[in-house]
């Protein structure tokens, strides 16, 4: 299902629903929490940055199996396991909250250390640190929020060659290398 694409300013309040939705994602994983690393991703976790009001979380776990047992805890907390996502996102398992459009919480389920985990947030914290470049991803999601408002799949690709631009640069790559994953 498609919906349309909004990009809002910044809200303060996204840090706190992080934060909020962290307790409930801990308090579901019982004794593998000790193990884990969750990190808030997404242009949300960037101060002053336009974004998708949604709140983009990643799990960072030892082994990507580890979760399964804690599935029904976290559909308890309200993440609904995307299964469909599998085909696409084999390196990762994808939690949504609510379980129906609009969405306001997305968890990223994957292996610490995995490209995926240091590609997200390689990206984050260089937009963090340089205010310019936030700047720049902004007023290109506005862009192509625009031109795609009802395509979320071409907006999303349509942001992937500045994304492998930064990547690149952050791991000191020329930006027309390929990026492993």
């Amino acid at each position: 299902m498609t919906t349309h694409i909004d990009i809002c300013v910044y809200a303060p309040a996204w840090l706190q629903r992080f934060l909020t939705e962290r307790q409930q994602i801990l308090s579901a994983l019982g004794p593998l929490a000790d193990a884990c690393v969750i990190e808030h991703i997404g242009s949300t976790a960037v101060p002053g940055l336009a974004a998708k009001p949604i709140i983009d979380i990643m799990l960072g776990l030892p082994a990507l199996n580890n979760i399964a047992p804690y599935i029904p805890a976290l559909k308890s907390a309200g993440f609904h396991l995307q299964p469909q996502m599998a085909a696409a996102m084999p390196d990762r398992h994808y939690f949504a909250k609510p379980a129906a459009h609009p969405r306001e919480v997305h968890l990223h389920a994957v292996a610490l250390d995995s490209g995926f985990w240091r590609d997200k947030l390689a990206f984050r914290d260089a937009l963090r640190a340089d205010g310019h470049l936030a700047e720049q991803y902004a007023d290109l999601k506005r862009q192509l929020a625009q031109n795609h408002s009802d395509d979320r799949a071409a907006y999303t690709d349509a942001k992937s060659a500045f994304i492998a631009a930064v990547l690149a640069a952050a791991a000191g790559k020329p930006h027309d290398q390929p990026l492993s994953r």
